[in-house]
C-alpha cells in the first residue's frame, strides 16, 4: 500500500511504498530532506481503511536503504504530483534583445529612413539638377548617417509628349 503525503517545505503531493515509512528522502520538486510518514496524510480512493486490530503490534524497523520496488522506474511514473499555483503572474520566457553596442554608437536612437531622389524631378527650366540635389541631400544627411545608396531605373509616362519613358535615379538608405 502506498503512503500519500505533502512535503512540509513546498506541499508537493508525494506517493512512496509503505516500507518506505519513517526513512528520509530527498522531495523531487524543492530538494529538501524530508522524513516518510507512518501512515498517509491524504486518504486515496484506492487505499481500503485500515483494519483494526485488537492487539498493538510492533512494526518491523524500516529499512534505510532503498527497496527495489522504491527505485524501480515503475514507482517513480506512479508519483502522484500536483501543479503548485501562485498568485503572481508568469515570468515572461522570452525577452527583448538588447541594442548592440554598435548601433547606439552610431546614433541608435535614429530612425532607418529611406530617400528616392528620381531624374525626371530634377529637372528645372530644361537644366539637369540631378547630381546637384543628389549631391546636397547627401551632405544634409552625412556620411555616417548612411546606412546604403542603390541606383533604380523606372518607367513613367511624359505629360508633354505622352510616351512611356525610361529613367533612372536613387535610392538612399540612411538614419535619420
Amino acid at each position: 500500500m502506498d503512503i500519500v503525503f505533502d512535503c512540509p517545505n513546498c506541499e508537493q503531493e508525494l506517493a512512496v511504498d509503505s516500507a518506505g515509512a519513517g526513512s528520509e528522502i530527498e522531495c523531487p520538486s524543492c530538494g529538501e530532506t524530508i522524513t516518510i510518514p507512518d501512515k498517509s496524510t491524504k486518504s486515496t480512493p484506492t487505499s481500503p481503511p485500515p483494519a483494526p486490530s485488537s492487539a498493538p503490534t510492533e512494526a518491523p524497523a524500516p529499512s534505510l536503504a532503498p527497496s527495489a520496488i522504491n527505485a524501480s522506474a515503475a514507482a517513480k511514473v506512479q508519483m502522484h504530483l500536483k501543479v503548485p499555483v501562485s498568485d503572481k503572474p508568469g515570468a515572461s520566457l522570452i525577452k527583448k534583445a538588447a541594442v548592440p553596442l554598435t548601433v547606439t554608437a552610431k546614433g541608435g536612437d535614429k530612425q532607418i529612413r529611406i530617400r528616392t531622389i528620381r531624374h525626371d524631378k530634377c529637372i528645372e527650366s530644361g537644366h539637369d539638377k540631378f547630381d546637384e540635389m543628389a549631391t546636397e541631400f547627401l551632405a544634409e544627411v552625412g556620411e555616417a548617417n548612411i546606412i546604403g545608396i542603390h541606383t533604380i531605373s523606372f518607367s513613367h509616362v511624359d505629360v508633354g509628349s505622352q510616351k512611356l519613358l525610361t529613367d533612372y535615379g536613387l535610392l538612399v538608405i540612411y538614419r535619420g
